[in-house]
C-alpha cells in the first residue's frame, strides 16, 4: 500500500554550525520570507501534513514547540540530529531535508516519496549523492545509527551503505544547490528571483 506523501512527516534540518557561511544560514532572509527556515517550512507545508524543524535550540518565532525537535548534543552531526528525530517521532517513514536546499521542487520531493517502495532509504542524486534529501525508514535507520553512535562514527554516507538505499537521479543541479557560503546564497537568490 502506498502512503500518501501528505501522511509522511517532513523534518527540516537547521541545527548546523554554518561555519562556511559565517553566520547562521537558517536565519538568513530568503526570497520574500523573513528567514531561509521559514521559506522552507512554508514551502513544504504545501505537501506535508506535518513539518518539523530539527535544531540545537529554539531560534524560530513562527512555529509552536510541538513542531520543534531539539538535538541537545554538544556535537554538531547530522547523525545525532537523525537520532533525535527518529527517537522523537514514531512514523514508519520520515522525509528529511536540509534548510539550505531551498530550490528543490515539490514535484521532485513527491517523486522521491513515490519511488520509495520497499527501500530503507531513498535519496536524491545529481552528480553527487544528496544524503540528507530523501525518505528514511525510521526503525531500520535507528538500528544502524545506534551502532554508529556507540562507535562515535558520524558519516551519513555510511548509514546509506549499510541499509537498502535507492538513489533517484535528477538532472537539474541548481535544484539541489546547498547554500554553504555567501556565493551559493547569492546564486540561489538570483535563481529564485
Amino acid at each position: 500500500m502506498n502512503t500518501s506523501p501528505l501522511d509522511i512527516p517532513c523534518v527540516i534540518l537547521c541545527g548546523g554550525k554554518s561555519s562556511r557561511m559565517g553566520e547562521d544560514k537558517a536565519l538568513l532572509p530568503f526570497d520574500s520570507s523573513k528567514t531561509l527556515t521559514q521559506y522552507q517550512f512554508d514551502k513544504l507545508k504545501k505537501i506535508f501534513k506535518k513539518v518539523y524543524l530539527s535544531s540545537k535550540d529554539n531560534k524560530f518565532d513562527f512555529i509552536n514547540k510541538e513542531q520543534l525537535i531539539i538535538d541537545d548534543s554538544d556535537i554538531y552531526s547530522p547523525i545525532i540530529a537523525l537520532n533525535s528525530i527518529f527517537t522523537s517521532l514514531n512514523d514508519k517513514n520520515i522525509f528529511i531535508i536540509t534548510v539550505d536546499t531551498p530550490l528543490i521542487k515539490l514535484d521532485s520531493i513527491k517523486k522521491l516519496i513515490s519511488s520509495h517502495n520497499s527501500y530503507d532509504i531513498t535519496v536524491a542524486k545529481t552528480h553527487r549523492i544528496h544524503n540528507l534529501c530523501g525518505i528514511y525508514n525510521r526503525e531500520k535507520s535507528l538500528l544502524v545509527i545506534d551502532k554508529m553512535l556507540s562507535e562515535d562514527f558520524h558519516k551519513v554516507g555510511f548509514l546509506l551503505k549499510e541499509l537498502n538505499t535507492q538513489y533517484i537521479n535528477f538532472s537539474n543541479e541548481d535544484e539541489f544547490i546547498n547554500l554553504n557560503d555567501k556565493n551559493e546564497y547569492k546564486k540561489a537568490l538570483s535563481i529564485i528571483s
